[in-house]
């Protein structure tokens, strides 16, 4: 939940930044995109190859676009359906390079095997977490609990990384450990929402072909 909490402090730090943005013609959409591909980018090609803390540095810049796209969005008068679609998958995307970059860099020099695996466990966890979420509200349910949501996951994950980049043995491999467990935790807390939420509720059922 720490997403939620954060984002006044955020929305005060690009405030400044949007005005002349709106005035420039910039749209959400190109910096939901930007920063979409920028982090893939850093992701594949810093982190997947060795330099980890310039890799996580560079996706964290490239990250904090999207708390720029949803300001802009608003100063230009409210997002588009699109626009709230192309944010969702980018923020998918991105995670599943940083976790995909992760276990390629395990596979090779970080050398570790059960570290590739905890890495991909991380991008299932990850995944599941937020596809939960997204069916709940697709047939009208709330679903925002959760230790461990996407906020705290690029904090997590991106901190050990770069620590292990700066030397700090171990950093990587105890923020992935954390990661498994807390995120395995959201999705049953997230299932459990639902399952409260639903009450027994069933789906209306389709009407027969003739």
């Amino acid at each position: 939940m720490l997403g939620v909490n954060a984002r006044p402090a955020v929305a005060k730090v690009v405030a400044p930044i949007v005005p002349a943005l709106v005035r420039a013609g910039v749209t959400p959409d190109m910096i939901t995109i930007t920063g979409t591909v920028g982090a893939v980018v850093s992701a594949v090609f810093l982190i997947g190859s060795g330099h980890l803390f310039w890799g996580a540095f560079a996706v964290w810049m490239f990250v904090m676009l999207d708390m720029l796209d949803g300001a802009l969005a608003r100063a230009r008068g409210g997002g588009s359906v699109f626009g709230a679609v192309l944010d969702s998958v980018g923020d998918r995307a991105a995670d599943a390079a940083i976790f995909g970059a992760l276990a390629w860099w395990f596979s090779g020099g970080g050398d570790n095997r059960l570290f590739v695996l905890l890495s991909l466990i991380c991008l299932v966890l990850g995944v599941l977490t937020s596809y939960i979420k997204a069916r709940a509200e697709g047939v009208g349910l709330s679903c925002d609990v959760g230790i461990v949501e996407r906020t705290e996951r690029l904090i997590i994950v991106l901190v050990g990384t770069g620590f292990t980049g700066l030397g700090i043995p171990y950093s990587l491999h105890v923020a992935l450990v954390i990661l498994v467990a807390g995120s395995a935790i959201t999705v049953a807390q997230r299932m459990v929402a639902v399952r409260r939420g639903a009450a027994g509720a069933r789906l209306p059922q389709s009407p027969s072909a003739p």
